[in-house]
């Protein structure tokens, strides 16, 4: 079933002119996202800090450093667990990298919106226990610092490791206090960089681009535009990983043909 559009907003100038403020100033674009959802959650976090209208949250967001990345974490919604629907994972695990490894050659893999690590860290240990990610590149990328920052960190509480097999996370993870502890050589495998999807340039050759659970915040345009964005940079036979309530309806406009579900595999 194609997914419900947001029905039209009468135009709001205060909202209009914080969407203008903040492309001008950082070259995030707000519009690139769905309005109805986007406004709402800027309307609570604006308001849950005192301000009664955008412009004065926008000025105050310019002057302190951490309402900005309160609200780079609140538009970028930066919830993530590891071993995210589990079958999902294993299908790369068993079909999708087992199909690349056929080439024989150092394969290139990006986490696009990777969040506070989770989903590139997975990755890297499905990568470990195949006793390839020596011979793997790891990009992640995100547009929020406070983010990347944590995925470098390394550090998680016990409820994101909650669908993780338990001897995996034996494996990759040490206890410290309340928290668990990625392991160091997983951390040296992932090369985090930041990255605005709707306005970098990306870079070519992958094997393989994991977005998931993103997609659904871009208006139909933005989506359009990332999909041949994302085809260009993989390689022919290389695949796109999505969400699961992300699925390409007409992946053949893109150069894609559908394997695996949420998998789809460039011509």
């Amino acid at each position: 079933m194609a997914e419900r559009e947001e029905p039209a907003l009468t135009p709001d100038p205060d909202y209009t002119g914080f969407i203008h403020n903040v492309k001008q100033s950082t070259g995030i674009d707000l519009a690139q996202y769905k309005e109805a959802q986007m406004k709402r959650r800027l309307t609570t976090l604006r308001m849950k800090n005192g301000y009664n209208s955008f412009s004065d949250f926008y000025a105050a967001m310019m002057k302190d450093k951490a309402l900005f990345y309160e609200f780079l974490d609140r538009m970028t919604i930066n919830v993530s667990e590891f071993w995210r629907n589990p079958n999902r994972w294993e299908v790369l695990r068993d079909v999708i990298l087992p199909d690349l490894q056929r080439s024989g050659r150092r394969l290139k893999l990006w986490s696009a919106a990777c969040s506070t690590g989770e989903e590139p860290y997975t990755l890297a240990m499905i990568l470990s226990d195949k006793n390839i990610l020596a011979q793997t590149g790891i990009l992640a990328t995100d547009i929020d610092d406070g983010a990347l920052a944590k995925a470098k960190q390394g550090l998680y509480l016990e409820r994101s490791l909650k669908d993780v097999p338990k001897d995996v996370a034996d494996r990759y993870f040490t206890p410290e206090g309340p928290v668990f502890k990625v392991s160091e050589g997983l951390k040296k495998s992932i090369d985090f960089r930041k990255q605005n999807l709707l306005l970098d340039k990306f870079d070519e050759g992958f094997d393989l681009i994991i977005c998931r659970n993103v997609m659904i915040y871009f208006t139909e345009e933005a989506k359009n535009k990332l999909y041949h964005k994302f085809s260009a940079s993989l390689r022919p036979g290389g695949y796109l990983f999505v969400g699961s309530t992300e699925q390409i309806f007409t992946p053949a406009q893109y150069g894609f043909e559908s394997t695996e579900t949420f998998f789809y595999r460039k011509k």
